[in-house]
């Protein structure tokens, strides 16, 4: 347990890391930096998936069904062999991008992800494999192999059609899309049934395996959403709102079953958790919104050359659904300690910059003008969220803390 709460430290370092490397981002526009800002872009972004949530829901997912399988020598050796390749990329990105090492680097942690596939395929008891958790941490990590394809892809495509090429784009894109809605927010459809069980709270079957295709389904159709920038043939479009509609009902199916468990789950966990899992379940529920308006094709032109409105949805997604997820995961299985100060200050910053994300995004599509200092507005919200990581961080080495 001690050592797991150590990797989870580490998994929080880095969501600080990528929260001054935010911070620094916003500040590009205000103040002159000495960094070349697309590289910063890189890091941020790699430190974000590999670090942050890679190596916290890897944790987790070791905690939760790894832990008495008496493989701890491998997965430490694993785990330090996977944080010298992060922490690789953390070193050669902000300098060189793209280049030989930090693709070397980008590689090593490649191969690193698929032992950790094999690991929990392998070591992983029958009995686990009957429960529902387990089928979707096993399809999560099969999208996590899904996606590399995009990396490995980039390459060939380099070297072939170019870095300004379609292709290019598109294999960034296929690689953020089964990473978010594939391998992460999968992953933590089967943490939290994994929690239930654990408490014997258990779907029945005729709830879990609509939702199950539905969700799944959902995940590859709306690919589809990816492409949407290209103006591709009208049944991309129709594709895609198949799957974001399917999607949708996956989570009506799941909620309509939670809600008659509701009290059993309220009972069974904290009051801190059940909010943050009720703010999740909202938060989702946004995004399915938001993804079913992107297939609509007026909107989706719109979006793909709106860079705030773009941003504004992935940090929703990552810091919204994802990272507010992760912590509600790690404090519940008790290998960080949460408090509502923290979490409420966390919140506030989140909430601020997608307001003011979406607010510039709206005033580039109705083309209207944009508040004078709106970048100090904007730096300023991003420094709240910064405190409310940094206080999470700091709340991890003090030996009492209030609520």
């Amino acid at each position: 347990m001690q050592t797991l709460k150590k990797h989870s430290i580490y998994a929080l370092g880095y969501l600080l890391l990528i929260a001054l490397l935010g911070m620094a981002l916003r500040l590009f526009q205000l103040v002159e930096l000495p960094f070349d800002y697309r590289f910063l872009v890189h890091t941020h972004s790699h430190v974000a998936l590999l670090g942050w949530v890679y190596t916290a829901l890897t944790t987790l997912i070791y905690k939760s069904y790894l832990s008495n399988a008496s493989i701890h020598k491998k997965y430490q050796n694993l785990f330090w062999f996977t944080q010298a390749t992060i922490v690789g990329m953390l070193l050669t990105f902000p300098f060189t991008g793209y280049a030989l090492f930090s693709i070397i680097f980008s590689t090593l942690f490649l191969f690193a992800s698929y032992f950790f596939m094999w690991l929990f395929l392998k070591y992983t008891s029958e009995k686990q494999k009957e429960a529902h958790s387990y089928k979707c941490i096993r399809i999560s990590l099969c999208y996590m192999a899904i996606s590399s394809i995009g990396p490995w892809a980039l390459g060939i495509i380099m070297n072939t059609a170019g870095s300004g090429s379609d292709l290019y784009r598109n294999a960034i894109y296929f690689y953020l899309h089964f990473q978010y809605n594939g391998w992460f927010i999968i992953a933590l459809l089967g943490l939290f049934l994994y929690i239930l069980e654990q408490r014997e709270i258990n779907l029945p079957q005729k709830t879990f395996r609509p939702f199950f295709w539905m969700i799944n389904l959902g995940v590859v159709l709306t690919f589809g959403i990816s492409l949407l920038w290209m103006k591709p043939h009208f049944t991309i479009y129709i594709f895609s709102a198949i799957g974001s509609i399917l999607q949708l009902l996956a989570m009506g199916v799941l909620m309509k079953s939670l809600y008659a468990l509701s009290e059993k789950l309220k009972q069974a966990t904290t009051k801190l958790f059940f909010f943050l899992m009720e703010l999740v379940a909202l938060l989702f529920l946004m995004k399915l919104i938001f993804q079913l308006i992107g297939t609509i094709p007026y909107f989706a032109l719109v979006i793909s050359s709106n860079i705030d409105l773009i941003i504004g949805y992935l940090h929703w997604t990552f810091l919204g659904v994802i990272s507010t997820a992760i912590l509600a995961f790690l404090s519940q299985f008790k290998l960080i300690h949460l408090t509502k100060r923290t979490v409420i200050l966390y919140l506030i910053g989140f909430f601020l910059t997608e307001a003011l994300l979406f607010y510039k995004g709206l005033t580039v599509w109705l083309k209207t003008s944009l508040a004078t200092d709106y970048l100090w507005y904007l730096a300023a919200a991003s420094s709240i969220l910064l405190l409310g990581i940094i206080n999470i961080f700091i709340n991890q080495f003090r030996k009492t803390t209030g609520n």
